[in-house]
């Protein structure tokens, strides 16, 4: 009881005490600390008041009396009936960031969410590049829907985000109002978790964030956060030391070896340049990136008329990578690289499939419904072929085969913007004027650059038609990993065949189909059972409505 009445006796004189707090920061840290001492320092050793501060200096030469100290805080621990009393003063604060005991309970400051160590900026909030995608590690933004100092509530679009699949809306999540937006649109390589733009909660609050730059304000904290600044001034004091001579003395490299960083190397080797050519400035005669833009420049003030000669003649344009682009390069490169892949082609009759597909768009026309197309039908062939090979319905990785239960089907769209590959799931269980309905309105999606994630992942097997739109008779796809197959789809074309008889031929439309088949997952004969099921619901197209 006795530690707890010291307590809110020294609280008081405290409080009474803003006069003094405002002339000199430091008489009240010596007149409250010599008046806490004695008192404090009896006891069993629980109640002590750390001496973590050097002192205060109000002398002329500090300006605004601020104390110089190595931990700015004062503060004392007492306990009361078991609860722990605690008070921490700032030397060099206001009275207004002074917190008191009061009773036998700590009132605690409230805490900012987002506070800005730096004295002009009131509370806000950052927000970053969000991951709309699993793979998605960088995006653009396409355009933003909201003005810097417009009100925003949650669940409204601040802006559109470009990311590695589609282009999707970024709603906020809390109200208040859009201080500053730092990337505008068509920015780009934007990693995920950069911050993009500020919000504050105040109206009044956004002026002051017209020059606001993250990186300052990430860098403010820091230093406040670091208590030993004194040891950084003793270390500075001694610029001059005998190690010095030491370490800038050069010594020359082995003759049978030459050292160089690796970027150093990488740069040489990339303009073909011998190392042993070049001086190198680093560390004991290190050749660094610096001599070999060095001597690039060099060279090419030497024959300064070489580089034109070779672009004299070519009139180009640089186009802008998209980031859907950007990854499906780097997709399809990566599967051509680590896939084995092999290619199984078949012809198969579609003249049954064509007089079916008439008489369905009939029965569409007649209640109002969607026509079909060919490609409808042979995604409707293809699930079906998986469910009977489920083996092409797998993915490969490092330790088992994933076999899918679910069978999605991705369907290729060529687009503006890129390559999208949209999926219809449960394709194997839903009916052919669904199937052609959702396939329609996925596209539209893709061309207008709108798909959502769940529109374009999870699929188990791909389909690239390039036969109906363009009269491409036989092609080889690429396999959209993770996927372990994908088929190619050509043309229709009138073919002579041989008929039934002797010296008999017939006239038949006949389709190639290429399936491509990641070795690790489909050996050559399961690929082959694979396009036999497809081949025959094609021919025999009554089968896929049982």
């Amino acid at each position: 009881m006795t530690y707890a009445t010291h307590v809110l006796r020294h609280s008081k004189k405290i409080r009474s005490s803003s006069n003094l707090l405002r002339h000199d920061s430091a008489i009240l840290v010596r007149w409250f600390s010599n008046g806490t001492r004695s008192s404090m320092e009896k006891g069993d050793g629980r109640h002590s008041i750390p001496k973590s501060f050097s002192g205060c200096n109000s002398g002329p030469a500090v300006s605004n009396n601020r104390c110089r100290a190595v931990a700015p805080t004062v503060s004392f621990v007492a306990t009361h009936n078991g609860n722990a009393l605690r008070t921490a003063i700032d030397p060099c604060a206001s009275t207004a960031s002074i917190a008191f005991m009061r009773g036998s309970s700590g009132s605690q400051v409230p805490s900012r969410r987002c506070f800005s160590t730096a004295s002009d900026l009131p509370p806000h909030q950052e927000i970053g590049m969000p991951s709309l995608s699993p793979t998605m590690t960088e995006g653009n933004i396409a355009r933003w829907l909201k003005k810097e100092g417009d009100k925003v509530s949650p669940g409204e679009v601040l802006c559109e985000v470009e990311t590695d699949k589609a282009t999707v809306e970024m709603e906020c999540m809390e109200e208040g109002y859009l201080a500053k937006i730092l990337r505008g649109d068509g920015a780009s390589s934007i990693k995920v978790g950069e911050v993009i733009a500020i919000t504050v909660e105040e109206e009044d609050d956004i002026a002051k964030f017209k020059d606001y730059q993250p990186s300052t304000s990430d860098a403010t904290p820091s230093p406040k956060a670091s208590p030993p600044p004194p040891p950084k001034e003793k270390v500075a004091e001694k610029p001059v030391t005998p190690s010095e001579p030491k370490v800038s003395k050069p010594s020359a490299p082995p003759a049978d070896r030459i050292f160089a960083s690796p970027l150093a190397r990488k740069l040489a080797e990339d303009h073909n340049i011998p190392l042993s050519n070049i001086k190198g400035t680093g560390p004991e005669g290190r050749i660094v990136k610096a001599d070999i833009e060095d001597y690039l420049a060099s060279r090419g003030k030497e024959t300064p008329a070489a580089a034109p000669k070779a672009d004299a003649a070519l009139d180009y344009m640089d186009i802008p990578v998209s980031q859907i682009r950007k990854v499906t390069a780097s997709r399809l490169l990566l599967s051509k690289q680590t896939i084995p892949h092999y290619y199984l082609t078949v012809d198969t009759c579609v003249d049954k499939l064509m007089e079916l597909r008439s008489q369905l768009n009939s029965l569409q026309e007649a209640s109002g419904g969607k026509k079909l197309s060919v490609n409808d039908l042979v995604i409707k062939a293809a699930a079906l072929a998986l469910r009977k090979v489920p083996q092409c319905n797998s993915s490969w990785t490092n330790d088992y085969i994933r076999q899918y239960h679910n069978i999605n089907i991705n369907v290729a769209v060529q687009t503006d913007n890129g390559l999208y590959v949209p999926v219809v799931r449960d394709a194997d269980k839903k009916g052919l004027s669904t199937i052609a309905e959702e396939v329609k309105s996925l596209a539209q999606k893709a061309k207008e650059n709108s798909l959502k994630p769940q529109d374009y992942e999870g699929g188990t097997f791909t389909v690239s038609n390039l036969g109906g739109p363009f009269g491409i008779k036989q092609f080889c796809a690429i396999i959209n990993p993770p996927q372990s197959a994908i088929l190619a789809v050509g043309s229709a074309e009138r073919r002579v065949i041989p008929g039934t008889g002797q010296d008999q031929y017939e006239f038949a439309s006949m389709m190639s189909v290429t399936l491509s088949c990641d070795h690790r997952v489909i050996d050559g004969a399961v690929g082959a059972e694979w396009l036999k099921a497809f081949k025959g619901y094609i021919e025999s197209p009554e089968s896929m409505l049982l």
